[in-house]
């Protein structure tokens, strides 16, 4: 029995007092929506991750609705509208910083080729457009997983589920609607989707979901580098990247983003590029629940860093230019990483920044070091060298001074770097004789 099996002709209504949805819970804004569609005549129903969050205790991130009026019937409703997209049109409502997306129910179209403009296209296997509209229990069976495909529909508070949604939310069980290879092939991100929920949620996938990834994962590399760049943020800026990267090389996806990097902890005897990472999407994870700021350019420093320590660590003793090594290798490492996952340049530069100033912490004498205090990326570069440090790539010692630097007075800093000016001849001034 397939996955398909799962799919119900009529759906389950879940009333009112079977649910745990209340419409305090929902955002003002997507209330407005839902009701002005609802008045309007049209289907009005919230969808999605919103309703999935709701009906676990959890606090939604956004929340999307699903209607049966067409992008430009939306549009009319709102003059705060726009719509966009092109493989799918949605309409965007704005309230302020906050957007609800509007969107028209998918239709199930198995052809592929062109139709006109309102055509689901599909090469090799890949959905390129998708602008067919249909019926809600077509679009239920359009959607990914089941548990994001309960339908909260506004005129009675009802939950329709057409795939077994609430069944697999209430077992904790992640499973994919249709064929998973199907589905797989028609968009692989799909498979960095099932990751990432299976660890957001704290569910375990479903034996037919969880089965085909490890050898499709190599579709990922038909996805354009740049969607890749904004996947891995949700995968690793979430509060959950431990959990997510140990996923991931579960089901072989890691390598296929960071191909380098996995090559290193395939090869790491001694666990060090293994324990680094762990430590590092610790400390992010942990920054994230504390409400700390990150940057994704500390992330793709700490995710590419294996390589470069492995060069670092092959040299050995054997250069005395570490930093032009580190330079030499990140554009090496960098420039086959953006063949996979692209890295802006407003975070590789940075990234890069704080790769360079590794070796400039083993300089603990001089104004050098005191310079170091005041640089623009010391304290990203500082994080990252205690990271080195835990992991056993640089001194615990070295970590040690340069804490006790910082915590340092003015004056204690001179000693400890040995910076004191030297002591030279002063120079008086002559007196001016002013008798005549």
């Amino acid at each position: 029995m397939t996955e398909l099996a799962t799919i119900h002709p009529e759906p389950n209504i879940i009333p009112r007092s079977g649910h745990g949805i209340s419409r305090a819970n929902i955002s003002p804004n997507a209330l407005k929506v839902l009701y002005r569609l609802n008045n309007a005549g049209y289907a009005a129903y919230l969808v999605g991750g919103g309703v999935r969050d709701l009906s676990l205790g959890r606090e939604p991130k956004d929340f999307d609705v699903a209607t049966d009026a067409r992008p430009e019937e939306v549009k009319r409703l709102f003059r705060n509208c726009r719509l966009i997209g092109r493989r799918f049109r949605l309409a965007h409502v704005y309230f302020g910083c906050e957007i609800i997306e509007v969107a028209t129910f998918r239709a199930l179209h198995e052809a592929d080729g062109e139709a006109g403009d309102n055509a689901r296209v599909l090469q090799d296997g890949r959905l390129l457009s998708d602008n067919v509209f249909g019926s809600i229990d077509e679009d239920a069976r359009r959607r990914d997983f089941t548990v994001n495909a309960l339908y909260y529909r506004i005129g009675d508070f009802t939950l329709v589920d057409y795939v077994g949604g609430m069944a697999d939310l209430q077992h904790g069980v992640l499973r994919l609607i249709g064929d998973a290879e199907v589905r797989y092939r028609e968009d692989p991100v799909r498979m960095l989707r099932a990751a990432r929920f299976a660890v957001k949620l704290g569910f375990r996938m479903h034996a037919e979901t969880a089965g085909p990834i490890p050898r499709m994962a190599h579709l990922l590399s038909h996805i354009p580098a740049a969607r890749l760049f904004e996947e891995v943020l949700k995968l690793f800026l979430t509060g959950m990247g431990l959990q997510v990267f140990e996923c991931l090389r579960h089901y072989g996806l890691f390598g296929c983003l960071f191909p380098d990097t996995e090559e290193v902890l395939a090869q790491d005897e001694l666990g060090s590029a293994l324990t680094f990472l762990s430590r590092a999407l610790a400390n992010t994870d942990g920054r994230i629940a504390e409400g700390k700021p990150v940057t994704p350019a500390f992330l793709f420093a700490a995710l590419l860093w294996p390589p470069i320590s492995r060069r670092l660590a092959n040299l050995g003793q054997n250069t005395a230019e570490p930093i032009q090594v580190i330079h030499e290798t990140a554009g090496e490492v960098l420039e086959r990483q953006l063949r996979t996952v692209t890295i802006p340049k407003r975070f590789s530069i940075p990234m890069r920044e704080i790769w360079s100033l590794q070796p400039r912490f083993e300089r603990r004498t001089g104004k050098r070091a005191l310079r170091l205090l005041s640089h623009p990326r010391f304290r990203a570069a500082y994080d990252f060298m205690l990271l080195r440090a835990e992991a056993g790539e640089a001194e615990a010692e070295l970590a040690h001074w340069w804490k006790e630097l910082q915590l340092s007075a003015v004056a204690q800093r001179v000693e400890m770097t040995g910076s004191r000016r030297r002591s030279g001849r002063r120079r008086h001034r002559r007196k001016r004789n002013d008798t005549a």
